[in-house]
């Protein structure tokens, strides 16, 4: 999913319990404390609140407050039945049958229904809805074929059988179906309220939901403010009553409201105070399942000569951008796969780490072979686009200099609020761009998926067929030494043409007042904060 400063598995979830203040009685009980939390969204405006729409990590951030799925994360961040009270496998593994919890309903009362979910999965794979995360579905049978306009809306095996039961054929078994279905794609959206208003996902005023909160306010572009669903079966379990998230992009701006208390929560601090943070018991760093990346146009020039897009690649120094700006144990990325995902006890990453090294000696010459076979008399005019942010701002700007300097070419940079942006890079209106991709869960796979010849994520306009087909057969080989070859292959193939450049492998920093216990920081999401309880 596309992370805006910013974000995708065996699932490993980071958790951790932040202390109070002192050990005192005063803060040992949270009787007669008002629980409630103030975070920041520093991309700014979550871009859609409808789970078949939202594709970038602040939005998905609202929505695991706002939804709840077949399964849910637990605290220690495994998939565990949500929705689901019972489910039944064929003996093909190809058939589930799914019973829904009784208690189960949305925020204005009304029982969820298994209707409701065949309705919202089908709704995605709908090709006139538009979902870019559609191809998360094609697991399901006849799906693909539905949503690429080939096939019949009848023919997806997605069934409601009664009120309460669900069941799903899949295409073929997969290993992971429990991880799948607790992503914001599969949550269930109900059907009267999507068919009463074709905008109810734009305002707090038409919003229902099923999850541990419901939407009560939401001023655009400055706050999204959740409560706790009264309706939800599992509120005795939901400590923080009230959950509001600023909009504030500037990172010193949003840094000095939390220090004056006017925020509890904020994440990718000002790189220039991180050394003076990184002792304060508040500030923590955690493992973050993604890459920072720009895209190349590989239908524009410059980018349209492999030799261009690698020049590029082998003319930045990662490591200097690592040290010296973000500095929050992010490491330098030569390759697309991050640290993390481990099958058999192996770490995908650290069985080939590195497909290049920087070598400004050979990216010049690589600049003049692809002049001379493009024609060019002078490099054409190249542009960098990235969304606003303070980070985003000093990385571009250092990869400025070092293409000037390392290659004599002058990049012009332009930055855009994350709403317009997705938008722009959607139409791929750029020539080379920032973009962020975290796995939906920890595996190579859905870091993969993201170049996918017709992934929509893909806005690069590279399509490569043996890369396509070395992903589709991973997808149904069982075993899974044979599914990491066939894994590795592909991103062999990715990082021969290079239609991006990677840069380094996400971690997360965050401050957060000592005044709460109990937020959950996952390794593919921002902190979740059910949980959380207000000591003081």
């Amino acid at each position: 999913m596309k992370k805006p400063f910013a974000g995708l598995l065996v699932l490993i979830m980071v958790m951790s319990v932040l202390s109070a203040c002192s050990g005192n009685s005063k803060t040992s009980s949270t009787e007669g404390v008002k629980q409630e939390m103030t975070m920041n969204a520093a991309s700014g405006e979550p871009p859609s609140l409808d789970p078949a729409l939202a594709t970038d990590t602040t939005s998905g951030w609202i929505l695991d407050h706002l939804y709840e799925g077949l399964y849910m994360k637990n605290k220690s961040g495994d998939s565990v039945k949500g929705l689901a009270k019972d489910v039944k496998v064929s003996k093909d593994k190809k058939v589930y049958t799914f019973k829904l919890r009784d208690d189960a309903k949305w925020s204005d009362g009304d029982p969820v229904k298994a209707q409701d979910f065949e309705y919202a999965w089908k709704h995605v794979l709908d090709p006139k809805t538009g979902s870019s995360f559609a191809f998360y579905m094609y697991y399901i049978k006849g799906a693909e074929a539905y949503n690429k306009g080939k096939g019949s809306v009848e023919d997806v095996g997605v069934k409601a059988l009664d009120d309460k039961t669900l069941q799903v054929d899949l295409a073929a078994p997969i290993g992971f179906i429990e991880k799948l279905l607790s992503f914001w794609v599969y949550y269930p959206v109900k059907k009267e309220t999507a068919e009463g208003s074709k905008n109810w996902a734009a305002e707090a005023k038409d919003y229902v939901s099923n999850g541990p909160y419901k939407l009560t306010e939401w001023k655009h572009n400055r706050s999204v403010v959740i409560e706790k669903n009264k309706n939800y079966y599992g509120k005795d379990d939901v400590k923080m009553e009230k959950v509001t998230w600023k909009m504030v992009n500037d990172a010193t701006t949003y840094y000095q409201m939390y220090k004056s208390g006017e925020l509890d929560l904020i994440q990718t601090l000002p790189s220039d105070v991180i050394s003076q943070e990184k002792d304060n018991k508040e500030y923590k760093v955690t493992p973050y399942f993604g890459t920072y990346m720009y895209m190349f146009n590989v239908d524009k020039e410059p980018f349209n000569n492999q030799k261009v897009r690698e020049a590029f690649n082998l003319a930045i120094n990662r490591k200097m951008i690592t040290d010296k700006i973000t500095q929050a144990g992010e490491k330098p990325a030569q390759g697309f796969v991050p640290y993390g995902a481990e099958v058999g006890g192996k770490d995908f990453r650290k069985e080939k780490e590195q497909y290049f090294q920087e070598d400004v000696k050979k990216a010049k010459q690589l600049i003049k072979e692809a002049m001379k076979e493009e024609g060019w008399s002078k490099f054409p005019d190249t542009e960098l686009k990235y969304n606003t942010l303070d980070s985003n701002k000093k990385i571009a700007e250092a990869v400025q200099e070092m293409l000037k300097k390392n290659l004599g070419v002058d990049v012009k940079l332009t930055n855009q609020e994350w709403k317009t942006y997705l938008d722009t890079t959607k139409q791929k209106n750029f020539q080379m761009a920032r973009m962020g991709w975290i796995g939906i869960y920890v595996d190579p796979t859905p870091i993969l998926d993201y170049y996918l010849g017709d992934s929509p994520n893909n806005r690069t306009n590279w399509v490569n067929p043996k890369y396509d087909k070395l992903l589709a057969q991973s997808k149904t080989e069982q075993n899974e030494q044979k599914r990491m070859e066939l894994l590795h292959q592909a991103e062999d193939v990715l990082m021969k043409d290079l239609p991006f450049m990677p840069v380094y492998y996400y971690s997360n920093n965050y401050l957060t007042s000592s005044k709460f216990k109990g937020v959950v920081y996952p390794v593919n999401r921002y902190p979740y904060v059910r949980w959380a309880e207000k000591t003081e």
